[in-house]
């Protein structure tokens, strides 16, 4: 079993409970519906959000700046610093408990972030920019999520391509001097995959506890979903809560989601049959 992180106010002991982690786009194209618009005048409706999450009782939150939607607009360094590190300073304000990460493939705005109250570097290029954001990490001693990714969709076996591929991540974020203990790894639901690939990968998600670190997934309202449900984006709660019941059976530490209520009911039931532990309280 992973070795707990300590992430300011909360103690994440992996394999006991899932933690669940709630999504801030502040974005004007994020591909679920839910971007922020950048700029300043967005912070107040960026704390909104995190306060609704919060109540829901998300464990985490992540803030992005940077849609990673299949032909997304690229964003420039300046740009996404400004739309992330207020409000990344404005949720730290509000809630100073609550662990943050910033989504990210950019070193400076990894390194912004955590200046302005992030805890968490959440690398959407751990290992397609051969994890260019661990050295960042490493210096303020941040945990470090490797999230898996491929130009092209091409495979001979997606699940042992993925472990390998992470495996590789993780021995470079270590040489650039993260610890072991504050490493986590996500397959990358969506990213450079089909979907009959994302398909087998939740199938046999398993898989990555061979890494020995925690895994986080992130599989909200993701088009492989809408292409097996014919759903819009909108209609895809549902299918998204089997992928977190059906993660968590599989050994998943972390989820990722825009509808943190529901995928917290689901996750606490999960955790209640697949980590036990639950008791019937006494009058």
């Amino acid at each position: 079993m992973p070795e707990p992180l300590r992430v300011r106010d909360l103690d994440l002991r992996f394999g006991t409970r899932t933690y669940v982690m709630g999504i801030v786009n502040v974005t004007p194209d994020s591909f679920s519906g839910d971007g922020l618009l950048a700029g300043g005048e967005h912070v107040p409706e960026a704390v909104a959000q995190a306060e609704r999450m919060m109540a829901e009782g998300a464990d985490l939150l992540d803030v992005g700046g940077e849609s990673t939607r299949p032909g997304h607009q690229p964003v420039e360094v300046a740009e996404e610093l400004e739309r992330v590190v207020a409000v990344v300073a404005a949720i730290r304000s509000r809630f100073p408990g609550v662990p943050i990460s910033i989504d990210t493939s950019k070193p400076a705005v990894a390194a912004g972030a955590l200046e302005a109250g992030a805890d968490i570097v959440n690398d959407v290029a751990g290992v397609t920019a051969a994890a260019a954001l661990a050295p960042v990490a490493a210096a303020l001693g941040a945990p470090y999520v490797v999230m898996h990714s491929r130009g092209a969709p091409e495979y001979e076996d997606v699940v042992a391509e993925v472990v390998a591929d992470l495996g590789r991540a993780l021995e470079r974020a270590r040489a650039a001097g993260c610890a072991r203990g504050s490493l986590i790894v996500d397959p990358g639901f969506g990213f450079g995959k089909t979907a009959e690939q994302n398909l087998a990968l939740l199938a046999d998600l398993a898989a990555l506890r061979s890494l020995g670190q925690p895994v986080l997934l992130g599989t909200s309202r993701k088009s492989t979903i809408g292409k097996v449900l014919d759903l819009p984006v909108d209609e895809r709660l549902e299918g998204t809560l089997a992928t977190t019941a059906l993660g968590i059976a599989a050994g998943v530490d972390i989820v990722r989601v825009h509808d943190v209520a529901a995928n917290l009911r689901t996750a606490r039931m999960s955790d209640a049959i697949i980590r036990g532990g639950w008791r019937e309280p006494h009058s």
